[in-house]
C-alpha cells in the first residue's frame, strides 16, 4: 500500500470493525476475536481484514463463520463512519501470524537447548591447537628491547605459500 490515503482508510476500517465487534455484535462466536490488520486496494474498493481468535482451530473457524454472518452489518457501519462515495467490500481472513510466531518460538527454544548442550559438552575441554588459530607476522626485537611487527616487505620467500613462490 504505497498510497497514504489507502493506509489511512485501512487503519480506520480496522478501528471501526474492531469497535463494532466489541460493542454491537452479540454473537458469542465473536467474543475472542481480535482484528490484527487491514489492507485496502489502491482504489479503496476492497478491504481484507485479518483476524485472530483465541482458542483451538475449530474456534477460529467458528469466528470466521460469525464474521461472515456479520459482514453486512460491519460493512454498513464502515460505510456510515467512513463517508466514502463507495463502501469497500470486506473480506475476512484468519491471520496466520500467531501460528508462525509459535513455530518461531519452538525453533528458538530448540536452538537454546542445543546451545546449552554444547556448552555442557565444552566444559573442561581445550582447543586442539592454539586458542587463536590465525597466523600473525613475526616480531623483530630492536636494540632497545621493544618488539615491533614486521612490515610486509620483511617477509621471506619461505613465508609465502607454495602457490605464490
Amino acid at each position: 500500500m504505497a498510497n497514504p490515503r489507502a493506509e489511512r482508510v485501512a487503519k480506520r476500517i480496522q478501528q471501526i470493525v474492531a469497535q463494532t465487534i466489541n460493542t454491537r455484535m452479540k454473537d458469542p462466536r465473536l467474543n475472542m476475536v481480535t482484528i490484527t490488520d487491514t489492507r485496502v486496494t489502491g482504489d479503496l474498493q476492497h478491504a481484507t481484514v485479518f483476524f485472530t481468535a483465541i482458542g483451538h482451530e475449530h474456534q477460529v473457524k467458528d469466528a470466521a463463520r460469525g464474521l461472515e454472518a456479520a459482514k453486512g452489518a460491519l460493512r454498513s457501519e464502515v460505510g456510515r463512519q467512513l463517508g466514502l462515495r463507495l463502501t469497500p467490500t470486506l473480506e475476512f481472513v484468519a491471520d496466520e501470524l500467531p501460528e508462525g510466531a509459535r513455530t518461531f518460538e519452538d525453533v528458538l527454544a530448540a536452538a537454546l537447548h542445543r546451545d546449552a548442550e554444547l556448552a555442557r559438552n565444552a566444559e573442561g575441554k581445550e582447543y586442539a591447537g592454539e586458542a587463536d588459530p590465525y597466523r600473525k607476522p613475526r616480531e623483530v626485537t630492536e636494540g632497545d628491547g621493544a618488539a615491533a611487527p614486521l612490515a610486509p616487505e620483511a617477509f621471506h620467500e619461505t613465508d609465502a605459500p607454495e602457490s605464490l613462490a
